[in-house]
């Protein structure tokens, strides 16, 4: 293989997978939320029952999960336009990739209040 041409597992990969990541576990969330959402036409109170489970602190954690997985697929979603689309993109891709981490991790600081308070307050109390 000539010189300089074999992929040596940068930032770019790791975002690769992380899109692909991220993409499989959204896809996966909307797979069970479809099913989850039709068992009101099958069963009521299963239905009922199931929606009282993601009440509970486990499913919180999950929650916030999946707002880090779209958050993170949004985000690096518009990087990849920017590489695509903008003349200079290429040559600044890991500048906007480290950008969209920063602003990832500042988001998801910002929203451990909103997707995480129900629990915290079931586990502590008010």
């Amino acid at each position: 293989m000539p010189a300089g041409t074999l992929y040596r597992g940068r930032e770019g990969m790791w975002s690769w997978v992380a899109h692909r990541v991220t993409g499989v576990l959204i896809f996966f969330f909307l797979f069970v939320h479809v099913l989850d959402t039709a068992l009101v036409r099958v069963s009521p109170e299963a239905y009922d029952n199931v929606v009282a489970t993601y009440k509970t602190p486990i499913v919180a954690l999950l929650e916030y999960g999946l707002v880090a997985a779209i958050l993170f697929h949004a985000l690096n979603g518009l990087r990849v336009i920017a590489v695509d689309f903008w003349v200079k993109g290429a040559r600044y891709q890991k500048q906007m990739l480290w950008t969209v981490v920063a602003l990832w991790f500042v988001l998801m600081l910002g929203a451990i209040y909103p997707v995480l308070g129900h629990a915290a307050r079931e586990l502590f109390g008010s």
